[in-house]
């Protein structure tokens, strides 16, 4: 595995056993290069700082996938409004359970409201959705797909797609990377 695998959570973090911890450890039990920082004041966070955190992982790490969780994708959004280039950086974006454009909660509210980049920056992107997540509905996370030309995947009743709605381990996600060795858990 020559990724170069950046993962990015959302709101309060995502620690085991969301789904994104488990992915990290499953990367790299597989010998696969996997950064899964802990985004500055998780729970009270600053867009602005944010940005700085992940403008120094992409300068640092050099990422060629990047997989997002919840506020972590409204982060890239931001990231891509100010970045300039004509040519992608990212081989693969994942966005999942990305809030929608106009959320309105005051501890997140510097991420809010967000302008939807021109580009992704990523050569391949995939959305995915829950059709019972309260943060964005299926039909405004469908119609970022359509914008972007990304794959788009609904996951029936899965609230927010974490670990609290049943998204501890998930077969999919780790599918997607072609992890060939089992971990002990």
């Amino acid at each position: 595995m020559s990724d170069r695998v950046l993962i990015l959570h959302g709101w309060g973090g995502s620690d085991y056993p969301h789904w994104q911890a488990q992915l990290a450890g499953k990367i790299a039990c597989n010998y696969g290069m996997v950064a899964f920082p802990l985004l500055k004041n998780p729970h009270f966070p600053s867009r602005n700082v944010w940005l700085k955190q992940l403008r120094k992982l992409i300068a640092e790490f050099k990422p060629n996938i990047v997989v997002c969780h919840s506020l972590g994708s409204t982060l890239w959004f931001w990231y891509a409004n100010e970045f300039d280039s004509d040519e992608d950086i990212l081989d693969k974006l994942y966005l999942v359970a990305i809030p929608g454009l106009q959320t309105k909660e005051d501890t997140i509210s510097t991420f809010f409201p967000c302008p939807k980049p021109k580009k992704l920056f990523a050569k391949k992107v995939s959305i995915v959705a829950s059709g019972s997540d309260k943060w964005c509905s299926v039909n405004e996370a469908e119609e970022l797909a359509t914008t972007y030309g990304a794959s788009f995947k609904v996951l029936p009743n899965a609230g927010h797609i974490n670990d609290e709605s049943g998204y501890g381990s998930w077969a999919w996600i780790e599918e997607e990377f072609r992890l060939k060795r089992e971990c002990i858990e």
